[in-house]
């Protein structure tokens, strides 16, 4: 019987390798959103105002934007297996060194650390799958890699917020440490030992890494400030934007024109990976922006708790578990091009439900929206993975791997910062549109005035004075409160418009193979 119809398949070794690095991935990619529920808790257990709050993740994901790209060359230098697992060890070590933190500064700084080593173990599980699963097995490896990719970010609210709630904020931290160590001695057992290339250090592309560094940490301290400081309108704003745009305009320069690029922005011209790379900036977008959303909706509007955000969050990421084994035998049946489209149809789909929001809209409305967004999401990364990286040799799956995971993540950090944005300048949009009809004057204001009032003085309130002047805050509240709603409304819009637009781009991508590195 001839090799080709009996394909190779990955030896059981080589599975424990492969599940290792997922789950190093899955701890990465978790501990993005771990705290977005539980950051009033946090702000309060160091003792920083709720405006600096944000920066607890930020500084995490600007560790990990600026380490994906270079884990290609970094691992190759120092080698792979030993590179994965002193960045394993010490994500590991930073991780609960976090629940120690006393103040915001060191928050901060262990965070980004914690992102730096954390970044790392993305890329190189989406490598493993690459390079070490026989083609027919890599669509198996592609699903598992979508659960890190899109299970983590939408079931990490909820591990946050139930352990915040029952145990305190540290515990947070604490979670990596019995998965990471089961992970660090199964890598440390079964990846084979490599030497090191220490003379890369000398032709490294440091003005390359240097001038990306700068331009990634200016870019997103630029899209976390933003919002707060007034976007262009602060010149400190202005600065960081200047410093993002000369930084990483110099830098691709830099890796289009040097020998030996410590990032192979060439592979973007490929068809498929640069259509199927931008695809996966939306969807980045869109799936971390919406694990900001959701909370920031849910407890802003509807006054929900860490632990109840959670248990909301929950329902768009457990079908996933359910849907995302089936995948590789669609895959085997239809087109991937179109379990793509489907599933970003269907993952947009669920968030045009989210578009009529009112004050009684809530958990148990949010429920059906986040098991559709659940399937669509179930449908989309894997398969989005293995399209984008046909016509990419196994040599250059690394590379692909560290442009097509950092871009995901930047993807998401312009999603969190914009869409911040969009629902207060919507809510103020709204918040004119509804009172500007409104006179204090008018015979049907007057009456639900009067109404607040006695209300008020029911409660409590014996002198009518006050009690009017609070129904007339009543009212004010009121107004900003729907028009927050609506706010969230349009920014839920915006969300499903980014799908189909992503959408898009794949059905522009060339039929394939969608099995991975080496398909041509």
């Amino acid at each position: 019987m001839s090799e080709s119809s009996n394909p190779p398949t990955a030896s059981l070794k080589t599975w424990i390798t492969v599940m290792a690095g997922l789950l190093g991935a899955f701890m990465a990619v978790l501990n993005i959103q771990i705290t977005n529920a539980s950051l009033l808790n946090i702000e309060g257990g160091i003792g920083t105002g709720i405006d600096n709050g944000a920066w607890i993740s930020t500084a995490y994901l600007i560790g990990e934007i600026i380490v994906i790209p270079l884990t290609d060359y970094l691992s190759r230098v120092f080698s792979f297996r030993r590179f994965l697992l002193t960045n394993a060890i010490l994500f590991l070590t930073f991780s609960m060194a976090c629940a120690f933190a006393r103040n915001l500064e060191e928050m901060i700084a262990l965070r980004a650390i914690q992102g730096f080593t954390g970044g790392v173990l993305i890329p190189m599980a989406f490598t493993l799958i690459l390079t070490k699963l026989p083609e027919r097995q890599r669509p198996v490896g592609m699903a598992l890699f979508a659960i890190t990719a899109t299970f983590a970010p939408a079931i990490g609210p909820t591990i946050g917020g139930y352990l915040t709630e029952n145990y305190g904020w540290q515990y947070i931290f604490f979670i990596n440490l019995v998965p990471g160590t089961i992970m660090v001695a199964t890598l440390f057992a079964t990846l084979e030992r490599q030497a090191m290339q220490l003379r890369l250090l000398k032709s490294g592309d440091w003005f390359g890494i240097l001038t990306m560094a700068i331009g990634l940490g200016a870019l997103q301290t630029m899209l976390e400030e933003g919002n707060k400081n007034d976007w262009f309108g602060s010149p400190y704003i202005v600065r960081l934007a200047v410093v993002a745009v000369i930084s990483l305009s110099l830098f691709v320069w830099i890796e289009l024109t040097v020998a030996n690029p410590a990032v192979n922005l060439r592979l973007l011209t490929r068809r498929n990976f640069g259509l199927g790379t931008m695809a996966n900036v939306m969807v980045g977008f869109v799936l971390y922006g919406s694990v900001y959303l959701l909370p920031q909706y849910l407890g802003q509007t509807q006054g929900y708790n860490s632990e109840q955000i959670g248990s909301v969050m929950a329902w768009s990421g457990l079908p996933q578990l359910v849907i995302i084994p089936f995948v590789p035998l669609l895959i085997g049946r239809f087109d991937v091009r179109s379990i793509v489209i489907v599933g970003l149809c269907v993952f947009g789909g669920s968030f045009l439900m989210n578009t009529h929001l009112s004050a009684d809209y809530a958990g148990d409305q949010l429920w059906l929206p986040n098991i559709v967004r659940a399937a669509g999401q179930a449908l989309v990364m894997g398969p989005m993975s293995g399209i984008a990286m046909i016509g990419i040799a196994q040599l250059e799956s690394a590379g692909a791997s560290g442009i097509f995971n950092m871009l995901r993540n930047l993807g998401g950090a312009f999603g969190t910062a914009l869409l911040g944005t969009l629902v207060t300048k919507r809510e103020q949009f709204h918040s004119n549109m509804i009172g500007t009809p409104i006179n204090l004057g008018s015979e049907t204001v007057r009456e639900w005035i009067d109404k607040v009032t006695n209300y008020f003085m029911s409660r409590g309130i014996s002198d009518p004075a006050s009690a009017h002047s609070q129904a007339i805050i009543a009212l004010g509240q009121t107004i900003r409160r729907q028009a927050l709603i609506m706010g969230y409304s349009d920014a839920f819009a915006v969300l499903g418009l980014m799908l189909m637009i992503a959408a898009g781009f794949i059905l522009f991508t060339q039929k394939g193979q969608a099995s991975g590195a080496g398909a041509h």
